[in-house]
């Protein structure tokens, strides 16, 4: 039951289980004995939890927690099973006994507390300190003050689905290394810590350590039946970690942790061109979700990169032919627009329409686009869409299906069913300025014998007339004001992807400098100029 409340009628008399809580008899009492005001009955309480309500339940739920008894203090919450199970496993299998907890001052609903504990193991013992919060609702037919809860009241870096287990560690630890030698460590990359988790569980055992013993947070397996590596919360017993060497560069990895911090749920990757190794990858999100390698999104108008060398491949235009700019395009009955205040120019070249980034201009070419042909170029000249991969750790591969009607002159400006991560825009644009696909890598291929995928990449003429339209988008197009001052050769796409039930539009942003590719999102971040765009100018102004 949601509210942790059952009830049962014996020889008559309506009694109510609470887990020895006591809570809520008050009302049952009060009706029986004619003490709950007019009529005999009690008052049921209704609206938010009051302050001595809120120090109730907490303190109740405090005090069972500090005991060891689970079920006592699940029944305090509005989803007891879940927190039972949990719970139990805090004290079974995560080993975590002598807890103490200090709340905080509440604010209104929500109490903040530190608890402090110890990590017991085989005769090992550790100390465990560290902060939550919590928030206390109404329960929605028992009306009593309850926990709400959640995974991270009993842990904040417990997500849904989430345990705790202590024991030999699933695999050794690493010492990860960028390119040059230089220790790569959560604390001075924090947005690494799930890339190196994943490093650890895919490699650990390949580079010469030895298990030590650890408090892991243990995630529930994906749809598909993959396996998140464990998060490592507190090491009880060193192991000893083995030398990994990576393709990051510390001083790209710096400067992207540092400009993704600036913008709430953004994320970002840079590769090196000439080689596909990764560079940086970056991300600040509050569910810690790795969206620069796995995120899938719409890239709005950085997709017109694909959609440009699909119409030259085609034959339909050329970067100095006709795509004119019309203030408003239809296609299957749909119609569609370009941004406020973009001026209508019929006599637009493709350069012209792509430095502005004019939807209407490639709108204009859906009828005459096959239905395959944005599929086959970003299958076949950029190495999109085939699920096969292999950077050293898992990757969403883009996806640019072949859907009719509107979807292909949507997918034509990065919307529709076209998806699309950071990692994915970066080696589009890498594709774009070399003309050869190299898939991108963050462990050395001949670490594990890894075969890449491969795609056919870009006629030397394709690539000249994109990089041309790159590089005039960045000096004096839509992408002008955040790339100016930097120098060497460079080129960039700005894009902004409207996605249904958000207020604000995704912004995105793609470019290179010298050999040195870089992609970033900003979920609801406006236009790509607004906030992906500052991202990707920091990352290149550090990485080439």
């Amino acid at each position: 039951m949601r509210n942790g409340v059952k009830a049962t009628v014996i020889g008559g008399v309506c009694v109510t289980l609470l887990g020895g809580a006591g809570y809520g008899v008050y009302n049952f009492a009060s009706a029986t004995s004619g003490d709950g005001g007019a009529g005999g009955a009690a008052a049921v309480k209704t609206g938010p939890p009051d302050d001595s309500e809120v120090k109730e339940a907490t303190g109740a739920f405090f005090a069972a927690w500090e005991k060891g008894d689970a079920a006592t203090a699940a029944s305090y919450t509005n989803y007891p099973e879940a927190a039972q199970e949990l719970m139990t496993a805090y004290g079974d299998a995560a080993h975590i006994g002598e807890v103490r907890i200090t709340p905080g001052r509440a604010t209104g609903d929500t109490v903040p507390f530190t608890v402090t504990a110890a990590v017991s193991y085989h005769g090992t013992s550790h100390p465990l300190t560290y902060r939550s919060t919590l928030t206390v609702v109404r329960g929605e037919t028992s009306h009593r003050a309850l926990v709400d809860w959640q995974p991270s009241v009993v842990h904040p870096r417990l997500r849904k689905g989430d345990t705790l287990t202590t024991g030999e560690s699933a695999a050794p630890e690493i010492e990860a290394v960028d390119r040059y030698g230089k220790v790569l460590t959560r604390r001075k990359y924090p947005s690494l810590g799930p890339l190196l988790d994943e490093l650890r569980r895919r490699y650990g055992d390949k580079t010469g350590g030895r298990p030590g013993v650890e408090l892991v947070i243990r995630h529930q397996a994906a749809a598909d039946g993959s396996q998140a590596a464990d998060t490592t919360l507190l090491t009880l017993v060193k192991g000893k970690a083995g030398k990994l060497p990576t393709t990051l560069s510390a001083s790209a990895q710096a400067a992207a942790e540092t400009a993704v911090m600036k913008y709430p749920e953004s994320s970002v990757v840079a590769v090196k061109p000439s080689t596909g190794e990764i560079l940086a990858i970056a991300n600040n999100r509050r569910d810690a979700f790795d969206a620069a390698l796995l995120g899938e999104r719409a890239p709005g108008s950085t997709m017109k990169i694909i959609s440009a060398a699909t119409l030259i491949d085609s034959g339909l235009t050329t970067a100095n032919g006709p795509a004119p700019c019309p203030p408003d395009a239809m296609s299957e009955g749909q119609t569609f627009h370009n941004l406020k205040g973009l001026a209508p120019d019929g006599h637009a070249t493709l350069a012209d329409s792509f430095a502005r980034s004019c939807n209407t201009a490639f709108i204009k070419f859906a009828d005459e686009v096959k239905v395959d042909s944005l599929t086959r170029e970003a299958e076949d000249r950029f190495g999109l869409g085939r699920n096969n991969w292999q950077i050293g750790v898992p990757s969403f591969d883009g996806r640019v299906p072949a859907a009719g009607g509107p979807d292909t002159a949507a997918a034509l400006i990065g919307q529709g069913q076209v998806q699309m991560s950071p990692l994915n825009m970066a080696s589009v644009t890498a594709t774009a300025m070399t003309g050869a696909f190299r898939q991108p890598v963050v462990v050395p291929l001949k670490l594990d014998g890894r075969e890449p995928a491969r795609a056919r990449g870009l006629s030397p003429g394709t690539v000249r007339q994109l990089r041309a339209m790159m590089n005039r988008t960045a000096r004096s197009g839509t992408a002008a004001g955040v790339m100016a001052g930097l120098s060497g050769d460079v080129g960039a796409k700005t894009g902004s992807a409207e996605v249904d039930g958000e207020a604000r539009s995704d912004s995105w942003f793609a470019g290179y400098r010298n050999d040195a590719a870089a992609a970033a999102l900003v979920q609801d971040g406006g236009h790509g100029i607004d906030a992906a765009g500052p991202i990707v100018a920091s990352v290149l102004r550090n990485a080439g």
